[in-house]
């Protein structure tokens, strides 16, 4: 099969799975705290994948360590935290679309930390995606005042981690298999996330009876959306550009706004308009660049 179509399958898998990833963490939320939501889904990624790539770690260098913790900590450790507080606090479709603004991101952190180029034309674009955030956030906070708006602003700073975290890998761990990259991610993340789990009442008997039907729901989220997707998503960016890799965000929304107004969530109009806008930037900041 071609490289060609190779991408854009994965691209699609990725959008299926992490469209979906957004109601599932809403699900594991109702009998968990996103701190517990966020250290598990780390602790059962790496029970996941931890037998699978360990062998590939020997051949890991120093330096590429270095660069695997890098990875880890801004494309996974802070992210599932901030997500996970955000879906807490507002629709899950919302934090869907703006998630959207990680090759917006990806451009200018590529410029600006990492010598990529990128056409002028493309800040045109960045700048029309930002207004379509920053109206979606606006008419969000007026359009449900029963929701908190201000953790709108941590999935902007997960995406702009997402986005460090791609020229990274395109940059320094090129030479590294997906599956060893996503692996050393989870076991420097393993420890440091049973500590944090540690210092909630997670290991209570009573309480892990209580959170079963939430348990369920994150071990899908672990093992498909975290697992799985974060090997596909290095694999996918070994084989194509930074933003070309990025934007499966294109697709994300569709699924994860299926999956809200399933579970009840309202999408306003002036919502649709601006998450259209974020969506316009997306694409005139990727066209030619794929």
């Amino acid at each position: 099969m071609r490289s060609e179509h190779i991408r854009w399958m994965i691209l699609i898998v990725l959008a299926l799975i992490w469209g979906s990833s957004f109601i599932l963490m809403k699900k594991a939320l109702i009998h968990l705290s996103p701190v517990q939501v966020g250290a598990l889904r780390m602790i059962f990624t790496g029970m996941t994948l931890i037998p699978l790539g360990y062998r590939g770690l020997s051949k890991v260098s120093r330096k590429q360590w270095f660069y695997i913790f890098v990875t880890a900590l801004v494309g996974t450790f802070i992210p599932v935290f901030l997500f996970a507080f955000a879906v807490m606090n507002i629709d899950s479709s919302i934090v869907s679309i703006l998630n959207s603004l990680t090759p917006l991101n990806t451009l200018w952190v590529g410029a600006a930390f990492f010598g990529f180029s990128f056409l002028r034309k493309q800040i045109f674009g960045v700048l029309i995606g930002l207004s379509g955030a920053l109206m979606l956030i606006l008419k969000g906070a007026q359009l449900n005042p029963d929701q908190n708006y201000a953790f709108a602003l941590l999935i902007v700073v997960a995406s702009v981690g997402y986005a460090f975290n791609i020229n990274i890998l395109k940059k320094h761990l090129e030479e590294l298999s997906a599956l060893t990259i996503t692996t050393g991610n989870f076991v420097l993340l393993m420890i440091p996330a049973i500590i944090v789990l540690s210092f909630t009442r997670f290991f209570r008997i009573d309480f892990i009876v209580e959170a079963q039907t939430s348990l369920f729901y994150l071990v899908l989220l672990a093992v498909f959306g975290t697992a799985m997707a974060k090997t596909l998503f290095n694999k996918l960016v070994k084989i194509s550009s930074p933003i070309f890799s990025s934007s499966v965000t294109y697709l994300i929304p569709i699924v994860a706004i299926f999956w809200g107004v399933i579970d009840g969530e309202r999408i306003y109009f002036d919502q649709f308009l601006a998450g259209g806008l974020v969506l316009l930037g997306v694409y005139l900041t990727n066209k030619g660049k794929a």
